[in-house]
């Protein structure tokens, strides 16, 4: 009764009170029963002894299941999802001696704790299952044994995906294999969830060939497309179980700002509210109430400050309760992660901080308090988190602690829309290209790939698997059957996060303290950045990027380091544009550069010093949206702030962050998963332009479900601004916690001209329709003599196009439109010097010829090097490989890479040409492209100099 006293007081303290936003009592629920009839009789015997009875929901789920339904649950933490999936399957090993069940948990703790789960199950109803988990902590000489006598198998898919090939192994599994449970389904969103649907179909395949047909359970949080989730998935259709009818304790979700009364006056006020500290505050009062308390946050960095801070003034203020306070995240130890998932359950913990490790159902017991230090990026998250606290019948408390950015504050001046908002929407891709060719080897590794199986399992086109046969990635047998032709295993060469495939190892003393991948080392690893590990602190020393180690050395640090970026962007293809009105949004393929340039120290929110850094630029290919501003809105800026500098820059910039902090409220994502650039002209379109675009390479869907969802973007947008209290702009509305350029240039009042000029474009011819181009040049319908030519360009008879247009052009020398295709066609045909000839002049009659002006992009950025680089003898091929080697070791990758591809051209065999490419992808970060050059260069020489050093790189 204390304890629920406790809660109860928090919202009425003095020192929190005028800080609540908004306080939601979640009222208590009792639970609604159903009896399932014909149960096998050892579980009728066993849920007697328990004294269970089945909620509706489980019921429900029970008959699906042997009704030989796919089913997907989505049903709150705490709800019995586990037992209503569990029971029909183990009726079914009851009955079946010989059926075998595979768990599929997203990590490695889930699968720790369901075993234990199981091995009870199993005992109970006294069957013979050997449920055992098989992944990376599993010791060797276990595995055998695992592979030959387990019936339920419970692993995760980073596993999976490893042990696919080794199915020979598996045979006596696959035979009887009757069910497969994917737990936490939700959790498979973005370019995770997309490499697992692509996992999951190559395990159906293999399942498939071995003669059965699997049953599929997922149980998820709830969402607003679980049945398309569940199918995009899995392939398969599902039933619904949806209605929660488990009983709950009654719960304050408590909406908390620190900057409710806080109001900016200027950009850096120092006396600013500091997030991490109210976090801590909080903490600390929950645990000196005896409130066990889970503190979520949005970094690792975060939990282990936070945790840091909170033993030490503990120690001041009641030490003996400082040993019971630790930090929880990803990249420690497996038993350290569990010890500390025990002494929560057994309350030697009271206090933990964490990040979404512990948001998945990992048992740690029942708890007190939730307290969520930032938004973490989706509904489903945030309940997710909520649900941690507030077992059973019990009291409980939730506390969003607010940031100072877009998307916090929206919800804490938005509380209906915060509490009455249905769920996300989980996006899944199936559509990067990246992710089909790496999943279709490592299905061709598994089994050979019969003619029609990438349609049938994966959706994808002959197309597909035709261009990886002229890759030499695959090669079609005397059966027409296509196999991986190489001795290696490709699931090695594609991780599943699709992030990196390189693992740096951060070591001490010769020690090895943790693992991450290479974009991780560049924000928290770099040389000079403070490390912070279970509570310590660390500072980098060095960075070994070829060999993949950092080394740090312990010190006592009482400040934190921030890395800073610029970024590029091109437009590499367009793949469609959305018109709302007289508002055109582009989307379509780019090629992101981050540089990473350097870092500032911190001590909390105020800045110490700022430091160089010497890091090679991240590259990748992803998709984005654009939209380019008119000159006119410039000019009509200068006009409106004639006293004030880089208006129109600080307008576009602001737009960008403005709409990029309101993502996550139209689409699910984090605000990490996307970024952005705004330039006042770029040389791609002519224009200004602001480009948001999918963080990860190839793309995972969130800007293309953002184009859809423009206009609504757009409109929050608007309000956000209009809400906000401050002048000049402010971490609430345009500024951005991780802008590479330190949030200058910004300027409030020249954003919301810019927002509300696009607004108008809308108004003035938008109904609620809007039109879409798939094909940019489809919407080009010419007739006549010209219409002729361009059709037959479009059907790849150059030769017959171009004796039209010649035909045209001796009547009309300056018909745009001709000379413009007859640069197109003539870039086809990589006679690019005539070309850009024929693009000068078109655009010397007509500037705003789109055709023309894409081209010129194409020719003047290669054109300097092609000039040079027109082959005609061996001799040539030499003295170019010098030159790109040449500047291969200055660091000027961007222009070794064009001189190889013509010289690779020429002479597709040249191994060291290939070697040196390879080289140049792993110093980009491509580590699977480093690879596939290795593989085509030791075919043709093992001995060259480069390719031994390229062999060196990817072994």
């Amino acid at each position: 009764m204390s304890e629920i006293n406790n809660i109860d007081m928090f919202k009425n303290d003095v020192r929190f009170r005028e800080n609540i936003a908004h306080i939601e009592t979640i009222p208590a629920k009792k639970a609604s029963f159903k009896k399932v009839d014909d149960l096998n009789e050892k579980i009728v015997e066993y849920l007697d002894s328990k004294d269970i009875k089945l909620y509706e929901h489980q019921s429900e789920t029970y008959e699906a299941i042997k009704n030989g339904e796919n089913v997907i649950i989505t049903t709150p933490t705490a709800s019995g999802k586990t037992l209503a999936f569990n029971l029909p399957i183990m009726e079914t090993m009851v009955e079946d001696k010989d059926a075998t069940a595979l768990y599929i948990y997203p990590a490695k703790a889930l699968s720790n704790d369901q075993l234990h789960v199981l091995e009870n199950l199993e005992k109970e109803l006294d069957i013979d299952i050997n449920p055992k988990t098989y992944d990376g902590d599993t010791p060797r000489t276990q595995k055998r044994g695992i592979r030959e006598n387990s019936r339920i198998v419970l692993t995760n898919p980073y596993q999976l995906h490893l042990i696919l090939s080794w199915h020979h192994q598996w045979s006596r599994f696959y035979k009887n294999l009757r069910y497969i449970v994917i737990d936490e389904s939700h959790y498979y969103k973005g370019v995770f969830g997309s490499n697992v649907a692509f996992l999951i179909k190559r395990l159906k395949r293999i399942a498939n060939f071995y003669g059965s047909y699997p049953q599929f359970i997922l149980s998820s949080a709830t969402l607003a497309n679980p049945l398309e989730l569940a199918n995009r998935l899995t392939g398969e259709e599902f039933v619904l179980v949806d209605n929660d009818t488990s009983p709950s304790g009654e719960k304050d979700f408590i909406l908390y700002n620190p900057f409710q009364n806080y109001v900016r006056n200027k950009a850096y006020t120092q006396n600013a509210p500091s997030i991490h500290m109210e976090t801590e505050n909080i903490f600390m009062y929950m645990m000196l109430k005896n409130i066990q308390t889970l503190c979520f946050t949005v970094s690792r960095k975060t939990t282990e400050l936070i945790a840091m801070w909170a033993k030490k003034d503990m120690t001041q203020v009641k030490g003996k309760l400082a040993h019971r306070i630790a930090a929880y995240r990803a990249g420690y130890h497996p038993e350290e992660r569990r010890e500390i998932e025990e002494g929560l359950k057994s309350g030697k913990y009271l206090g933990v901080t964490c990040t979404n490790a512990l948001e998945l159902g990992i048992d740690i017991g029942s708890l007190d308090a939730v307290i969520i230090s930032g938004y973490p990026g989706t509904m489903i998250s945030t309940w997710q988190q909520s649900g941690r606290a507030g077992r059973s019948s019990q009291k409980s408390i939730a506390v969003l602690i607010a940031f100072e950015n877009q998307l916090d504050q929206y919800f804490m001046n938005n509380p209906k829309f915060f509490f009455d908002k249905p769920h996300e929407n989980a996006i899944i891709d199936l559509s990067n290209p990246i992710l089909q060719e790496a999943h279709l080897l490592c299905a061709a590794k598994e089994l050979p790939l019969k003619r029609g199986e990438s349609e049938k399992y994966f959706g994808v086109s002959q197309d597909v698997i035709d261009e990886l046969v002229s890759k030499k990635d695959l090669y079609e047998n005397h059966r027409g059957d296509f196999m991986y032709p190489y001795d290696d295993n490709p699931a090695m060469d594609y991780s599943l996060d699709q992030v990196s495939s390189e693992e740096f190892k951060v070591m001490v003393n010769g020690r090895l303290l943790e693992t991450m991948e290479r974009s991780q080392v560049y924000r928290e690893a770099h040389e000079g950045a403070i490390l912070i590990n279970k509570g310590d602190t660390y500072v980098v020393d060095s960075v070994n990027l070829k060999k993949g180690y950092v080394n740090v050395s312990k010190e006592t640090i009482d400040y934190h380091t921030m890395v800073l970026n610029k970024t590029e962007t091109n437009i590499k293809k367009k793949l469609s544009k959305t018109k709302y009105g007289d508002l055109l949004i582009h989307f379509g393929e780019l090629t992101v550069s981050e540089d990473y340039y350097k870092y500032k120290k911190m001590h909390f929110s105020k800045p110490m010093g700022t430091f160089p850094l010497d890091l090679p630029p991240l590259t990748f290919n992803t998709k984005g949206l654009w939209f380019t501003i008119p000159k006119e809105v410039k000019d009509t800026l200068k006009d409106m702030f004639p006293n004030d500098e880089e208006v129109f820059e600080g307008g576009l910039h602001g737009v960008e962050h403005a709409l990029i902090g309101l993502f996550p409220l139209h689409t699910m994502c984090d605000r990490f998963d996307i970024g952005g650039l705004s330039t006042n002209y770029h040389e791609d379109t002519q224009e200004a332009t602001i480009f948001i675009y999918d963080g990860y390479e190839g793309g995972i869907g969130i800007t293309e479900k953002a184009v859809d969802v423009f206009v609504d973007l757009l409109n929050s947008t608007i309000d956000l601004l209009n809400n906000c209290k401050c002048k000049k702009g402010c971490p609430s509305c345009i500024y951005s916690p991780k802008c590479g350029n330190d949030n200058k240039p910004l300027h409030k009042g020249a954003t919301k001209y810019i927002l509300e000029y696009m607004k108008k474009l809308i108004s003035n011819d938008f109904a609620g329709k809007k039109e879409e181009i798939i094909e940019v040049e489809a919407e080009i319908v010419e007739t006549g003599e010209f219409g002729e030519a361009y059709n037959l360009y479009k059907s790849g008879d150059y030769s017959s196009s171009k004796d039209i247009l010649n035909n045209i052009l001796s009547n009309d020398k300056k018909h745009v439109k001709a000379l413009a295709l007859m640069a197109q066609i003539l870039y086809n045909q990589d006679q690019k010097d005539i070309a850009l000839l024929f693009t000068k002049k078109a655009l010397a009659i007509d500037k705003s010829n789109e055709m023309a002006n894409e081209l010129e992009v194409l020719l003047t950025k290669k054109s300097e090097v092609e000039s040079e680089t027109q082959l005609s003898s061996l001799d040539d091929v030499e003295v170019l490989f010098e030159e790109a080697y040449d500047l291969f070791n200055q660091g000027d990758l961007d222009s070794a890479l064009p001189i190889l591809e013509k010289l690779l051209d020429f002479d597709s065999r040249h191994s060291e040409a290939l070697a040196l490419m390879g080289l140049i992808h792993y110093h980009s970060g491509f580590f699977p492209k480093a690879v596939e050059y290795y593989r085509m260069a030791i075919k043709i020489n093992k001995h060259g100099e480069m390719v031994n050093e390229l062999k060196m790189r990817v072994s």
